[in-house]
């Protein structure tokens, strides 16, 4: 069996720099992750070798910040809304010529770095909060499924709610960590997911604290807006890559 140094070193790569952003920012690990993994391996593996450092990485933010009954309570039906959306999802990306969904993960991480970098100011209605739970959950797991990144619409749904910043982290990471578990199982379900390429995602998890250990060492040395602007704008570059890799 030969080994692509390069593509193994890409992947890695990938691995290891969404680690670090992730502990230095905060910044969504898969969304990070994907294009390099999706460059080296193609959507449908970079999605299962992701899913495991992401669940990961969401775990240890969960359990060191506050107000997770309260989190449950208030969004439970985002939360359970995205089981349905990610077997969906799912089904997609095992129908579907993968060229097509590379080019629905190329736009999200389009889509998600512009977001970052205009900073809208929205706000949503009290009274809206709970009827858009479903429907949030219901694409956002469509969405994962599709093409494993997770933060489109759940991100602006939460920052519109304009709660306290811990609340916020503790509703997006359990969103993401919830989400990632379902979808994992959907992946070994439907084939895409093997015993051997669910080892992988276990050995995927040793760059990815690696970089987490780093981001978070170095988040009191950088500012932290500058270096998400100089990530956002990285990812929207490799965004537009995915795509025209996949039109020209």
């Amino acid at each position: 069996m030969t080994v692509d140094w390069a593509n193994l070193a890409l992947a890695v790569l990938g691995l290891w720099f969404a680690g670090i952003v992730k502990g230095a920012t905060g910044i969504g690990y898969a969304s990070c992750a994907l294009p390099f993994l999706t460059a080296a391996v193609g959507l449908k593996q970079a999605i299962v070798l992701v899913v495991l450092p992401a669940m990961v990485s969401n775990i240890l933010v969960i359990f060191t910040t506050p107000h997770l009954r309260e989190t449950l309570q208030r969004f439970w039906l985002l939360y359970l809304a995205t089981l349905p959306g990610t077997v969906l999802g799912i089904a997609l990306l095992v129908w579907i010529d993968q060229r097509l969904s590379t080019i629905a993960l190329g736009l999200l991480i389009i889509a998600y770095a512009l977001f970052g970098l205009a900073q809208p100011s929205l706000s949503l209605r009290s009274s809206l909060e709970r009827q858009l739970q479903f429907p949030v959950g219901l694409v956002n797991g469509f969405l994962t499924g599709l093409t494993g990144s997770q933060v489109l619409p759940l991100v602006p749904y939460i920052l519109a709610l304009h709660i306290d910043a811990d609340r916020t982290v503790q509703a997006i990471n359990l969103a993401i960590t919830i989400t990632s578990a379902f979808l994992m199982v959907g992946l070994y379900q439907s084939g895409v997911m093997s015993l051997p390429s669910l080892g992988l995602s276990v050995v995927a998890i040793l760059p990815a604290m690696a970089g987490i250990h780093v981001g978070t060492r170095a988040r009191s040395f950088i500012p932290v807006q500058h270096f998400r602007t100089v990530v956002q704008i990285v990812l929207g570059l490799l965004g537009l890559v995915l795509v025209a890799k996949q039109l020209f």
